[in-house]
């Protein structure tokens, strides 16, 4: 597999011979997207190799980090769909897959029984603090050489065309 920082002067050498034959491309917006879809793939697959051992794929390891989260370590399906970015049949696999292995349980609401709610278990709970700490170095050496301020100001950009992405969405659906 080629280093990323290959990749990466790869794709701007050829961006840059596009212009030559689209003179209008908008050649930093795409080199931007570029980048940060090739950075996230990267870091996707490398969190894909560090959740391998423990048998959970990508969504399902969201599924788990989501209720973990929660003041109450539960949730809904509509809203697991909407965090994870996944579909309510795909949603559906990954609560089966979870409680399968105990990591989760799905059952009624106290309040209302038409409503599904997913909980962690305790077991899902110990994998959860079983695997996290082992990547923290990882997450360290990511950001070696980002200064406090650095990491602010990436954190506000990506945040803010997060908003840009939302908003062109809206506009869209309008």
């Amino acid at each position: 597999m080629a280093l990323l920082s290959k990749c990466i002067e790869m794709m701007d050498e050829g961006i840059e011979r596009t212009i030559q034959l689209i003179p209008q491309l908008p050649a930093v917006e795409a080199k931007l997207s570029r980048l940060m879809l090739m950075v996230s793939g990267s870091l996707n697959d490398e969190l894909e190799l560090e959740l391998k051992p423990h048998k959970l794929n990508h969504s399902e390891f969201l599924t788990l980090m989501f209720l973990y989260s929660r003041p109450d370590s539960s949730s809904t399906p509509g809203e697991l769909c909407e965090f994870t970015k996944q579909g309510a049949t795909n949603m559906t696999r990954i609560g089966n897959a979870l409680v399968k292995r105990g990591l989760i349980t799905r059952g009624g609401s106290d309040d209302d029984r038409r409503r599904v709610v997913i909980r962690i278990t305790a077991t899902g709970k110990r994998l959860i603090l079983k695997m996290l700490p082992p990547l923290f170095p990882r997450l360290d050496a990511m950001f070696n050489g980002f200064s406090d301020v650095d990491k602010r100001n990436l954190s506000r950009l990506l945040r803010k065309l997060a908003h840009n992405l939302d908003q062109a969405d809206s506009d869209i659906q309008a």
